[in-house]
């Protein structure tokens, strides 16, 4: 089903982004890794190319609205169309109301919420020209409990999730789905270079939520899952 497919993943160029490149490469489709790091996009595109797969990589940066815009042109010029949408890049600030400053505020906000809109109403137009396609969101636990020195990630997260449902309901007059991808704990850089004193069994291989969203990506014509989470067995943080 996912043949010949032209898919955007944000925040592509390592962890969970990297490894959702990787999964629906094996299934045919085309990957389109963006990233404000072109090092890691480079990375990940040479190593799917290298293993039959097929991938090109573009710098962006979801925060910038016009950037944006640019890059999915870009893309729609080089490649004919686009067809699925992974929105997946994010960052975070581990610190207390008091500690974090209005610009790293501003920053996650920019990035996990404003960034999301940015690429989905981009892509939008494209997507609805093909009469069908998928926006997947990755969401976290983050947007179903909250924990303390993340109020900036959860108030991006909890955001997100709700534009995810908003989007759901707008798009589905328009054939197209939107799915929301709850994710627990993962073993990326995203965790595991800020707190390298967690245990990494506690956490789930991020190739294991590329699963989840080939899954919601699988589905038939007719159904969409709007919602999904993914934990880890053993995470200590969730009942």
């Amino acid at each position: 089903m996912l043949k010949d497919k032209v898919i955007l993943v944000t925040g592509g160029g390592q962890g969970l982004g990297a490894a959702i490149g990787r999964m629906l490469a094996t299934d045919g489709a085309t990957i389109i890794p963006v990233d404000i790091n072109q090092d890691n996009l480079k990375n990940i595109v040479n190593e799917i190319n290298s293993l039959g797969g097929r991938a090109c990589d573009y710098k962006m940066d979801v925060g910038d609205q016009d950037n944006v815009e640019d890059v999915i042109a870009a893309i729609i010029r080089d490649h004919g169309k686009l067809d699925v949408v992974i929105n997946n890049a994010g960052v975070d600030y581990t610190k207390s109301v008091d500690e974090l400053t209005y610009d790293e505020w501003n920053r996650v906000i920019k990035v996990n919420l404003s960034g999301p809109f940015n690429v989905a109403k981009a892509s939008y137009p494209h997507l609805l020209k093909n009469g069908k396609g998928h926006i997947v969101n990755i969401v976290s636990t983050a947007a179903k409990r909250t924990w303390a020195n993340a109020s900036a990630y959860h108030a991006s997260k909890w955001g997100l999730l709700g534009f995810s449902h908003a989007l759901h309901v707008e798009a589905r007059k328009d054939n197209l789905k939107v799915t929301a991808i709850v994710a627990g704990g993962m073993q990326t850089p995203f965790i595991l270079e800020r707190f390298p004193d967690v245990d990494p069994n506690l956490l789930q291989d991020p190739k294991n939520v590329a699963f989840t969203v080939r899954h919601v990506l699988m589905q038939p014509e007719g159904s969409v899952i709007p919602e999904v989470m993914v934990i880890p067995m053993r995470e200590t943080s969730w009942p």
